[in-house]
């Protein structure tokens, strides 16, 4: 029944999971030095031939596609279009695609909702965007602030895209110093952190940079593949104890979707 029902709403071509095939499959054709085959993209996306056939008549009808012996590629609508998202974007300032994914952040977590930048030297993190939580019981911080890289959520996130070698001079060469009774000053285990935080994509520290403060955080990237920053979520310590894992999923979800909307693939 449940196959029966998507088949028919696929050739009504209205089905949420016809628009995400359609994705996919420009996706798949961007990324392509060569035109593809049928038997390949289904290959690629995991789909039927008669699913994706049916979606690149409908996109070659726009000349979304073209076909040319056996095999596809993308057709002169699709650079037109390309084209137009290119100038849209040109309006829409990254600055505001990145605010929208913060305010996204803080509605869905509840909690205060930071972007954070790594400093020249490389030994600090500043605060420059905020969002503050609506619970009278929340995180505070002044834009401009700045914390050591290894004593916050930001900046061990950052610290995940350097290589291990780099994290290991920069362990060598700041200052580690309590900014908390918890605070972690010990050069293995903050370097066990990061590594951790490499493997895990996401960043947590509790009572690290301040008693009762809770930081996750997740590096945001752009089309080029460049760290832009770190999306942080900010919360006291007792509320956040219980749904770390919560905040994880919510912030490595957000950081993704901003990711996205800057062009990372």
């Amino acid at each position: 029944m449940i196959e029966d029902a998507e088949k028919d709403g696929e050739r009504r071509g209205g089905s949420p999971q016809s628009v995400t095939r359609v994705i996919r499959l420009l996706e798949a054709l961007c990324v392509s030095s060569e035109p593809v085959s049928l038997a390949d993209l289904s290959r690629r996306l995991k789909t039927p031939k008669s699913s994706l056939a049916a979606l690149l008549r409908g996109l070659a009808d726009e000349d979304l596609v073209v076909a040319a012996d056996g095999v596809w590629r993308l057709g002169p609508g699709a650079f037109g279009l390309g084209s137009a998202l290119t100038e849209a974007r040109r309006r829409l300032q990254s600055s505001d695609l990145v605010r929208d994914g913060m305010r996204r952040l803080a509605a869905r977590s509840g909690e205060t909702v930071l972007l954070a930048v790594g400093d020249h030297d490389g030994d600090m993190v500043t605060y420059v965007d905020l969002v503050e939580s609506r619970n009278v019981v929340r995180y505070s911080v002044s834009i401009g602030d700045r914390r050591p890289l290894y004593a916050t959520a930001a900046g061990r996130a950052l610290l995940s895209m350097c290589s291990p070698s780099a994290v290991d001079a920069y362990l060598k060469r700041v200052t580690l110093a309590r900014m908390a009774p918890g605070t972690e000053i010990d050069p293995a285990a903050l370097a066990l952190a990061v590594e951790q935080a490499r493997a895990k994509g996401c960043a947590q520290t509790v009572d690290q940079a301040a008693e009762g403060v809770t930081g996750t955080a997740c590096v945001v990237r752009d089309a080029a593949g460049e760290v832009v920053g770190a999306l942080v979520a900010a919360a006291p310590s007792a509320r956040a104890a219980g749904r770390l894992d919560e905040l994880v999923r919510l912030v490595r979800d957000e950081a993704a979707a901003i990711s996205r909307s800057l062009g990372f693939r």
